[in-house]
């Protein structure tokens, strides 16, 4: 017999959220995790609202705005307005960000003050941290073989934004500036004057960008260290001995794996003098030869390192498929670098879920 096509909405109901998500769902055991991790947090949270005016209005929970945010990254969300669209009638959504089926959902807008907040407090940052020592905790990390790489980061501003410094060229139409030779020390953007014009090689061309350098350990490609920078020619080495300083131990010698960029007297010497071993493709058409010689190549580690290297290209696709790296819908490289460290956090966690280490959050 046919079915009636009707529908009758009881005036209660008993049914909780956590009934309607499956109990192998993949976002369970990083939900749990997270939770923990923003616990932990607590004090720094605290130490963000302190200063507001007492007896005003309360603000929405920190906590809370993190999940959605590392939501937003998870599932491809371009925008915080269609994240907070989801959030209103996605009951997954609402779980996870741990948001009621009564409970109203905020305004969009809300996330631009409190994202300020968060780079003030270093609080995506921490969040970041505590991936790399869960991952520490699990034995997943070497500690002593990593491998440094960099990525071009379109920034959200376009070709008609760029402007001569010296205000000469303000009465001009917008998109009249071809035949015009633009640089970064005559021209900038006027949205988003942080961006530089930048090139990933000779025939491509220039756009308004910024770098995201990431340092990996070679035994799971998991991330432990991520900075975004200024986008010129000497970034990439430059923020890689820094990582590479954060890492380096007293008495451990240790090994980086790098692409052909890599291959100056500068950074080797560098690394060298920190007791890093620099484990970099050779570059034969560099004026001056290669800054890697024999000594390095005949041992098998070097190979090794090369080859671990590639893994490295795993993150950088993650975060601009999955993540929003390829064009970032911020201004500033605070922002850029906040939600980099971010997308790198959300990388970290899918990974402790493939590799196992979240699984014993599903017994709760």
């Amino acid at each position: 017999m046919r079915g009636a096509d009707s529908y009758n909405e009881a005036l209660f109901s008993t049914i909780r959220l956590e009934e309607f998500v499956p109990a192998n769902h993949p976002l369970r055991p990083i939900r749990t995790w997270l939770n923990d991790a923003l616990t932990r947090m607590d004090a720094r949270f605290s130490a963000m609202y302190e200063t507001d005016i007492k007896g005003g209005r309360p603000s929405i929970a920190p906590e809370k705005l993190m999940r959605a945010m590392l939501l937003q990254v998870l599932y491809s969300i371009r925008s915080e307005r269609l994240l907070v669209e989801q959030i209103s009638y996605n009951l997954l959504f609402r779980w996870f960000v741990g948001l009621a089926i009564e409970d109203t959902v905020w305004n969009h807008s809300v996330f631009s003050k409190n994202r300020d907040r968060l780079i003030t407090f270093d609080a995506v940052t921490e969040l970041f941290n505590a991936t790399v020592e869960m991952a520490a905790t699990e034995g997943l990390l070497s500690g002593e073989h990593f491998s440094v790489d960099g990525t071009l980061i379109q920034a959200w501003a376009s070709h008609k934004s760029v402007r001569r410094k010296d205000g000469s060229d303000d009465d001009r139409p917008p998109d009249n500036w071809h035949g015009e030779k633009r640089s970064n020390a005559t021209h900038a953007s006027v949205t988003d004057p942080e961006s530089k014009l930048y090139r990933k090689s000779r025939i491509a061309p220039a756009q308004l960008s910024y770098l995201g350098h990431i340092l990996t350990d070679n035994r799971h490609g998991l991330v432990v260290n991520v900075r975004a920078s200024i986008a010129d020619g000497y970034a990439e080495r430059e923020v890689a001995a820094t990582m590479l300083a954060d890492v380096s131990r007293p008495g451990v010698r240790v090994t980086v794996g790098a692409d052909k960029n890599y291959d100056t007297r500068g950074f080797v010497n560098t690394c060298r003098e920190m007791k890093v071993t620099p484990h970099v493709a050779r570059n034969t058409r560099r004026a001056g030869g290669s800054a890697i010689d024999g000594r390095t190549t005949r041992h098998r580690g070097y190979a090794m390192s090369q080859r671990r290297r590639k893994c490295i290209e795993q993150c950088f696709g993650w975060g601009k498929t999955i993540g929003p790296m390829r064009q970032v819908m911020v201004r500033g490289l605070a922002k850029v670098d906040q939600l980099l460290t971010l997308t790198m956090a959300a990388y970290n966690l899918t990974r402790l879920r493939t590799l196992g280490a979240l699984r014993p959050a599903l017994v709760g």
